[in-house]
């Protein structure tokens, strides 16, 4: 069995970047790969970093979620859940508190996620040359559906580092990525177009072979409003509210706390998959929100926000492979017709399919190559 080591996201506390680590690595795992994940020392951010860092940054966020209008007991559980997150999450992806820094290996796989997204306030990421494949032991090193997430050239260059990625992507042995703007931004660093694949959570079988996924089915109907807390503003939530009133739903809230909310659920990624399953939509204004709505046949819309910390790069462009772009909400006040609107899953199926071998040929390709 070769050695691949997962060069991603798998500590940052939420379940996109739980679920899209544990899909790569059991498609590797069903090709005959040993698989280990491998750690990065967070570089200093190149735009000031959000609300301090260390446990400044930690207070200030527990403050934040406090301030949001929905029930104390419910924010209460927000914060334990993310105090609680690592200690109950990691083993499932066999991560401990010890971290695996440059392994020796056979192939060192960078991505998913936003492993490329360097002109961020974020100290637990920072601008850190590790997540561009530098300091590494491994005899090949390749990228998996890799995500600059909202940098751009023109971000890159803002910040005197354009130079230096470009560099450092040119010495991949081969690049693949997810959405168009990390297409782009690669071709026009490096000349050369690199390859494009689905995220991790659609191009591995979660409903077909995860068996971590429970049946579960709460008592009361609901829908789900999934987005990082307080990313929903006052009116919206006013909106949201309105219609869960109108169809005799409690909303619930995963991820993050929001204005509107009926109850917070802290439960294991794999339950979150349930949940969406078993809800009567979804309102969500994140990527693997999206992809958990689509991959559970829910009705669900998707919120693309262009300001602050946006998603309009990931977002616009998964909707567009996935021949989705009907399901973006211009204004909630158009909820309630827009979610009703049946989705032609099949039609998205095909698309899925499609895309699953290609991710399968590709990384059968890459370990060819070190065999």
């Amino acid at each position: 069995m070769i050695k691949v080591g997962i060069l991603s996201m798998q500590r940052i506390a939420n379940y996109g970047s739980f679920l899209q680590a544990y899909g790569l690595k059991h498609i590797l795992e069903d090709l005959g790969c040993n698989v280990q994940f491998v750690d990065y020392h967070p570089g200093e951010t190149l735009i000031p970093a959000d609300g301090g860092t260390g446990l400044k940054r930690k207070i200030a966020k527990v403050t934040e979620s406090l301030k949001y209008n929905a029930p104390l007991k419910e924010k209460i559980k927000f914060i334990k859940y993310k105090k609680n997150y690592a200690k109950n999450y990691y083993p499932y992806l066999g991560l401990s508190a010890e971290m695996n820094y440059s392994p020796e290996l056979d192939m060192l796989v960078i991505g998913s996620d936003e492993v490329f997204n360097c002109v961020q306030n974020n100290t637990n990421v920072g601008f850190a040359p590790e997540l561009f494949g530098q300091n590494n032991r491994a005899k090949r090193v390749i990228t998996y559906a890799a995500s600059f997430g909202n940098t751009t050239v023109e971000k890159l260059k803002q910040h005197q580092v354009a130079d230096k990625v470009a560099k450092w992507i040119g010495e991949i042995d081969v690049v693949s990525v997810r959405d168009e703007n990390s297409l782009c931004t690669v071709k026009t660093l490096t000349g050369e177009e690199p390859q494009h694949h689905l995220d991790p959570v659609l191009a591995y079988d979660f409903m077909g072979k995860c068996t971590d996924i429970p049946e579960t089915v709460p008592d009361s109907k609901y829908m789900i409003l999934y987005g990082y807390s307080g990313r929903f503003t006052k009116e919206e939530c006013k909106t949201i509210r309105a219609y869960a009133k109108k169809r005799g739903l409690k909303i619930f809230c995963i991820g993050g706390v929001q204005d509107a909310c009926d109850k917070f659920i802290d439960c294991n990624p794999f339950e979150v998959i349930a949940y969406f399953k078993n809800a009567e939509c979804v309102v969500t204004d994140t990527f693997h929100g999206t992809i958990m709505s689509v991959i559970t046949h829910r009705q669900f819309v998707s919120v693309v926000r262009k300001s602050g910390y946006g998603n309009c790069e990931k977002m616009t462009d998964l909707l567009s492979r996935l021949n989705l772009k009907h399901r973006v909400i211009d204004d909630l006040n158009q909820l309630s017709a827009m979610v009703e609107e049946l989705i032609n899953y099949s039609a998205v199926d095909v698309i899925i399919t499609e895309e699953r071998d290609r991710t399968i040929n590709y990384l059968k390709e890459q370990i060819r190559q070190v065999q």
